[in-house]
């Protein structure tokens, strides 16, 4: 999932934002808080379509045609997807959850 500069500079707000109100982190400096959230995102977002691409090409290399959108697709995307996602060092939402 793409999303614009603009995009991410908004989402870096609103998690700075939200951990200052929260008086979890104490700044003192806005600006590189900022930028690290941003690379922050901008490296998941790669990692993210990076998992999304091989998960993919997984599912068309299988020897049976397993057509977009049936419920064996979704199934093995999901586990296709998860574990690529876990081979760079992230955990979906999904697995934090069972932890």
């Amino acid at each position: 999932m793409r999303l614009s500069e603009d995009r991410i500079s908004h989402l870096a707000h609103l998690v700075s934002d939200g951990v200052w109100k929260d008086d979890l982190v104490d700044f003192n400096d806005d600006d590189k808080v900022l930028l690290e959230i941003k690379r922050a995102v901008t490296e998941y977002l790669k990692v993210e379509d990076e998992a999304d691409t091989a998960a993919r090409d997984k599912i068309r290399s299988l020897s049976r045609d397993v057509p977009e959108g049936s419920r064996e697709w979704d199934i093995l995307y999901r586990k296709y997807f998860e574990e690529e996602i876990s081979k760079k060092g992230f955990l979906s939402g999904e697995h934090k959850a069972k932890k």
